[in-house]
């Protein structure tokens, strides 16, 4: 699909820049058109002079000035315009790219690195970008040559037919060029793809790397692709090489063979002094058809480029439509037959829920269950490959954004702050949240207390805030908790808090944070023995639905929160981790049960 949409990208930035394109090659055209001038008109100069016919010199003096006064100027102006139009161009396909990035469901977008993305944003997006200038340059780079020779049959047909005879080997060149970078060019910005990707991976990673010691190894990890980028490289010169040092033999070559088939025709008499002049000058510009290599070797560039830019304009959207949900709806979510594939693995198979409006209920499983997978579907950052999930009895595929992004919300293990300051990354949503929720909602994370001894408060850009793991999941929390709806799905988004702050954070919940849904993908076994409810996956099934309590009765139940390894005497088992909130209990009593 990539290979087939790769000119999309092409299309749109010269739709885009049209106006700037053309002109590009209307100027460039009066630079070709000054630049024929120049030949004749030193020509009939020569001849004047020569012939002793000073009182019309001036005026073809004027027309020599004149048109390279123009040539100079126009190409200043084409410089100009190609600038800018290739800016304009650059910049549409990096929007678009962003936009079609972030639109669409995180787990695609996910396939591509960091590292990938960064490159196909911005060097791939320049090279596409500067597609339709070229094009037209190259267009615009013809002419001169097209006229120079049929300036030459003009003055002489022997000099035009000598040029003409050597036009085919040319064209062979370029061919050839053409045919050989292509491969070449493709293979070296994929390598550079995969050297970005592995060191933004390693900048992520500098305090393990430097914790570990391997800095080293780290860098001979990152610049490992270097030798194959070197391949492609040498490979790619290589051609451009030949193809220059063939055109550059072939057009003195052809230059020459003009000069000796003009000086016989001069000596015949045939053409004048001036005549021999303007045919030397016209075969120069004849021979700049070499020049197209160049400008091949651009486009060439420009459509691998265009390929790379493509794969993130293919990128699937999320539709939406455009239906509300009920009023004072409760948040009951179902599930309907919901099944997920991800890059042939099952992560969820006939899973069909419903939860209740109003209750918490605990996601819990092994490592690889699908639990993720199903928060994920359920407040719709994806979309099943079958089934259905609705929320109050409307589908969400058929909500709008904003109802669908007001009334779901969402706080990760790992959040992501953005904005100038920490309280204008709390406030952002799908509705800017005022800062007294802003603060409230901290308060109730148990995060305002460390927010207020930062330098500047509320006012610390997120990027100068020293901020521990359990202090960024607390930020996340906030944010989740200023933006709640009747759904709020909390993606083991306490995993890093300590056991008291946990239980504050469940009490503020409780208490302070609007009425809703709570969906909890749990690891503890402290959050599934608060919630109402626990839904129990293994291997992308729903294997039990139920209280707690019920289900711990269940030795394989119990084993989800078993630690790994053999159960020793001094290693009681899940239950004996956990202890009801308020109550002490003597090290060696026994346990009796979950407790709640």
């Amino acid at each position: 699909m990539a290979a087939r949409s790769g000119p999309r990208p092409l299309y749109d930035a010269a739709r885009h820049s049209a106006g700037r394109t053309v002109a590009v090659f209307l100027c460039s055209a009066a630079s070709a058109a000054a630049s024929l001038a120049v030949p004749v008109a030193i020509g009939r100069t020569l001849d004047l002079l020569l012939n002793q016919e000073g009182g019309r010199v001036a005026q073809w003096l004027i027309l020599c000035t004149t048109a390279i006064a123009a040539e100079v100027l126009l190409d200043a102006l084409v410089a100009l315009l190609s600038g800018t139009a290739g800016a304009r161009s650059t910049a549409l396909l990096r929007v678009r790219g962003l936009e079609r990035l972030l639109a669409a469901p995180p787990g695609h977008a996910a396939r591509l690195s960091p590292g990938d993305v960064a490159a196909r944003l911005s060097a791939n997006a320049t090279e596409a970008g500067a597609a339709p200038v070229t094009a037209a340059a190259l267009a615009a780079s013809l002419l001169a040559p097209a006229g120079g020779i049929a300036a030459l049959f003009l003055i002489d047909l022997w000099t035009a037919v000598v040029f003409l005879a050597g036009l085919p080997v040319l064209v062979l060149v370029l061919r050839a060029f053409t045919r050989g970078s292509s491969d070449s060019v493709a293979r070296y910005q994929r390598v550079q793809a995969s050297i970005a990707s592995r060191l933004v991976e390693a900048l992520a990673g500098a305090r393990t790397i430097a914790a570990a010691g391997t800095t080293e190894r780290e860098r001979a990890r990152v610049l490992a692709p270097l030798p194959e980028l070197a391949v492609q490289g040498r490979r790619m010169w290589s051609v451009h090489g030949r193809a220059v040092a063939r055109a550059g033999v072939l057009m003195p070559l052809l230059t020459t063979g003009v000069l000796a088939a003009g000086g016989v025709r001069l000596a015949s008499g045939a053409i004048s002094v001036g005549d021999l002049l303007a045919a030397s000058r016209y075969a120069a510009l004849a021979a700049g058809v070499g020049a197209a290599a160049g400008f091949l070797g651009s486009l060439v560039r420009s459509r691998a480029a265009a390929r790379r830019v493509a794969e993130l304009l293919a990128l699937p959207r999320l539709a939406y439509g455009a239906a509300s949900l009920p009023p004072g709806g409760p948040g009951r979510l179902e599930l309907r037959g919901v099944r997920v594939v991800r890059d042939g693995h099952v992560l969820l198979s006939g899973v069909d829920l419903t939860i209740p409006g109003g209750i918490s209920a605990a996601v819990v499983g092994r490592s690889g269950a699908g639990k993720s997978t199903l928060a994920a579907v359920a407040g719709r950052l994806a979309d099943p490959d079958e089934g259905s999930v609705l929320l109050d009895g409307v589908p969400l595929h058929a909500l709008g954004q904003g109802e669908l992004r007001r009334e779901t919300g969402y706080a990760f293990e790992r959040p992501v702050l953005w904005g100038d300051t920490l309280g204008e990354a709390l406030a952002c949503g799908a509705e800017r949240a005022s800062p007294e929720r802003v603060r409230a909602a901290a308060h109730a994370a148990s995060a305002d207390a460390f927010v207020r001894l930062l330098p500047h408060g509320y006012d610390t850009p997120p990027g100068e805030a020293p901020l521990s793991g359990g202090e960024l999941q607390r930020l996340g929390l906030a944010r989740a908790f200023a933006h709640a709806g009747r759904l709020l799905i909390l993606d083991d988004a306490t995993s890093s808090l300590d056991t008291v702050t946990e239980r504050q954070v469940e009490r503020a919940l409780d208490r302070d944070v609007r009425a809703g849904t709570r969906l909890i993908v749990a690891h503890r076994l402290s959050s599934a023995v608060r919630a109402d409810l626990v839904i129990w996956l293994e291997e992308g099934r729903v294997r039990a639905v139920g209280p707690h309590e019920e289900l711990w009765q269940l030795p394989a139940y119990r084993e989800v929160f078993a630690p790994p390894g053999p159960v020793t005497r001094d290693d009681p088992g899940p239950h004996a981790s956990f202890v009801p909130y308020g109550t002490e209990r003597p090290a060696d009593a026994p346990m009796e049960g979950p407790g709640r």
